[in-house]
């Protein structure tokens, strides 16, 4: 963990799966204090076990699978899936010191992943009336990065999953986001091998999220 005074951003890295309970606990804690100015605003890249979650505008059709349950969660979106492969990154931020403009906040956290993309030479996209960062490969539109957020007094939490190396037959099991016509990719299946950590760098140079001045 990187420590800061409360006008700085603190950039946080768990090296091993954080449950998703534990996680969310932590940072429904931390966006408390932020509120309250006791900590500083925070990015948390770490890793879930796998786990499917749903959102406020999820349901449980979606859910395709009758074995598996999925997690309620405060983030908007719907039904989908965590794992091992997948680089979270939980964004904590202050807009009431920013802008408060959700749907520009939502547009920053798309082009942070779509420069990061290019870095690595693929070509993220969106798409209207479908929140996340899309790639067509091979005539084929999928989804490498999901995007599910939660505001409370201005005070940002949940954030991007970006998928990486995970488990991709896990998402046979749910309809992700509640979108029929749209499968799921990944950098591995996308020829990318890089390591998380090295992905990590171009996730952290790229950031559109500044310190704040006090």
């Amino acid at each position: 963990m990187t420590t800061s005074p409360n006008n700085l951003i603190e950039w946080k890295s768990s090296s091993n799966a954080v449950p998703y309970e534990d996680g969310l606990l932590w940072m429904e804690t931390r966006v408390k204090e932020i509120q309250t100015q006791q900590s500083p605003e925070c990015i948390w890249f770490l890793e879930h076990p796998p786990t499917f979650t749903l959102g406020t505008s999820g349901s449980e059709k979606d859910i395709l699978d009758p074995k598996i349950s999925a997690l309620k969660t405060g983030r908007g979106g719907k039904v989908t899936y965590h794992g091992p492969g997948q680089r979270i990154i939980y964004v904590m931020l202050d807009l009431n010191k920013r802008q408060r403009d959700i749907h520009q906040y939502v547009f920053q956290l798309e082009e942070w992943i779509i420069k990061v993309l290019q870095e690595l030479g693929l070509k993220g996209e969106r798409r209207q009336g479908r929140i996340g960062v899309w790639i067509t490969h091979k005539g084929i539109e999928r989804k490498i990065a999901a995007i599910g957020v939660r505001v409370q007094k201005w005070v940002t939490s949940h954030g991007i999953s970006l998928n990486i190396s995970p488990d991709l037959k896990a998402y046979e099991k749910i309809l992700p986001c509640g979108l029929h016509d749209f499968g799921v990719t990944s950098l591995e299946e996308l020829g990318v091998t890089l390591k998380m950590k090295d992905i990590d760098k171009f996730i952290h140079m790229h950031c559109p999220f500044q310190s704040i001045d006090s």
